[in-house]
Order: C-alpha cells, then sequence, then structure tokens
C-alpha cells in the first residue's frame, strides 16, 4: 500500500529544517557543477553574440562594396557621356556663323570638361573607398574565421563537461524538485529569496564555533538553545539566513570546531584562586 504523502503544513519545524537543509545540500551540489563548467557557458554565449556582431559587418561592408561599383559604372557612363558631348560640341564649332553661337558652344565644352574632372574626381575616391572596404572585409573574414573556430573549440570543452555531469545534474534536480514539494510554499519562497541573495548561494547553515555558519557572526547561548529547542524557524540577525544546529544537519563537528566550554572543576579552581 502506497505511503500517504504527508502535507508540508503538517510537518513539524524540525521536519520542516531537515527538508530544507536536505534542499540546500542538494542545491549546492548543483552549484559545483555550474563551477566546475566555469565561465565556459558565458565565453561560449559571447562568441556567438561576437560571431553574429561579425557576420551583420560583413553584410554591411559587402553592401557598400556592391554600392561603390555602381558609382563607378555610373560616374564611367557620366564620363563618356560628356566626353561625347566635347566632341560633338567642337565640330560644330567649326560650323558656327556668329560669335554668340560660338560663345554658347565654348561655354558647353567648358561645362562638360568640368564634369569629367568631377566624375574623374569621384571615381578615384570611390576606388580609394573600395580598396578601404575591401580591407575592412579581409580583417573581418579574418576575424569570423577565428572566433568560429574559438567557438567550436570552447563548444566541444563545454560539451565534454556537460556530459560529465549531465546525468548527475539531472538526478540532483529531480531530487530538488522533490524535497520542495515536501516545504510549505511560503518558506520555500523565503529560502530561495535568502539563497538568491547570498554570495555562496546558502540560505539555511548549521552553527559552527558558537557562531552562524554564514556570516561568521556570534550567536549568544540562549540563541543557540532556541535552536537546538526546533521550536521555531530562526534566521540569523546579521545575515538572515535559516539556522540549524550540526546534529539536525547531519553534521560530525571536529574537535577543533565544537564549541570550547570550560570544565566544572577548572572553574571552581579558578573561583578558588580568586578567593585566596
Amino acid at each position: 500500500m502506497a505511503r500517504e504523502k504527508k502535507d508540508p503544513q503538517d510537518l513539524s519545524v524540525e521536519e520542516k529544517l531537515k527538508t530544507l537543509y536536505q534542499l540546500q545540500t542538494t542545491l549546492s551540489k548543483i552549484d559545483e557543477i555550474k563551477t566546475l563548467r566555469g565561465e565556459l557557458p558565458l565565453e561560449v554565449e559571447d562568441l556567438e553574440d561576437e560571431i553574429e556582431g561579425l557576420k551583420t559587418r560583413i553584410d554591411k561592408i559587402k553592401l557598400d562594396i556592391e554600392d561603390l561599383r555602381h558609382e563607378l559604372v555610373n560616374r564611367k557612363a557620366d564620363i563618356e557621356k560628356a566626353k561625347a558631348s566635347i566632341a560633338k560640341y567642337k565640330e560644330q564649332l567649326d560650323n558656327v556663323s556668329n560669335n554668340r553661337q560660338y560663345d554658347l558652344l565654348s561655354k558647353e565644352i567648358e561645362y562638360q570638361t568640368l564634369e569629367v574632372e568631377l566624375a574623374e574626381k569621384k571615381s578615384r575616391e570611390a576606388n580609394e573607398a573600395m580598396v578601404t572596404r575591401n580591407q575592412d572585409l579581409e580583417r573581418a573574414n579574418s576575424d569570423l574565421q577565428e572566433r568560429e573556430n574559438d567557438l567550436v573549440e570552447k563548444k566541444a570543452e563545454l560539451e565534454d563537461i556537460v556530459a560529465e555531469t549531465k546525468a548527475e545534474e539531472e538526478k540532483l534536480r529531480e531530487k530538488s524538485k522533490d524535497l520542495e514539494t515536501k516545504i510549505e510554499p511560503r518558506l520555500l519562497q523565503s529560502f530561495k529569496r535568502i539563497r538568491k541573495n547570498t554570495r555562496n548561494g546558502l540560505g539555511i547553515v548549521y552553527v559552527q564555533r558558537d557562531a552562524c555558519g554564514g556570516c561568521f557572526n556570534h550567536i549568544p547561548p540562549q540563541r543557540q538553545l532556541d535552536i537546538k529547542s526546533h521550536k521555531k524557524i530562526i534566521v540569523c540577525e546579521y545575515c538572515g539566513r535559516i539556522m540549524v544546529d550540526p546534529e539536525l544537519a547531519g553534521v560530525t563537528l571536529t574537535p577543533k570546531e565544537e564549541p570550547k566550554r570550560k570544565s566544572r572543576s577548572s572553574r571552581s579552581k579558578k573561583a578558588k584562586e580568586q578567593a585566596s
């Protein structure tokens, strides 16, 4: 017979804290996997953005080169047309009947000559611009090839790491989802908010050496007793993290981590010495 699932609202404070700490442990392991990947996902994303930017730039350069080609064709046509007009007007000069016609034809020849000079100047400028844009295109294509090679390497590196950790990460994510269903929504939301606002992603910590395991600020003895009693959820007054005692977290403290307490005999001895 299937075991009936307990409503998160009906859990005791101790059970809530245990489940929450299990969730924290699971999420911390997922964070470790992400750390193992390091900056690779961001590097891959940056390279992809850079490649898209280079492709856009290359397309723009190609359009500029095409426009310059059209301009050169048009300038060449303008030059040929103006030279043809000059030849025609020079021929007409031989058949003028008066000074007025001569002056008009001379002005037309002068005007068309200026048109040829202007068109030739514009052609030279277009040629120079085309040389520059072709150099820009060559550099951009070289940069694109280099970035695409980098992207292939980074993706391969990332895929290797993902392949190594994928099964473990999926298992941990499934476990975290299952644990989340066992925590009341309001408490879960508070935990996620605390976790998001902390640098190391710890939303719940255990007491270490009479101090908060997150910010390491001292915890008064009475507050430590309250934490151990599991009567209510207590947060650190300094960093806002939820606190539990090591026993509930399933942590065995080493002698160095155990709180230092003076024995009764040593205290009595000290009192006697002070009295004498």
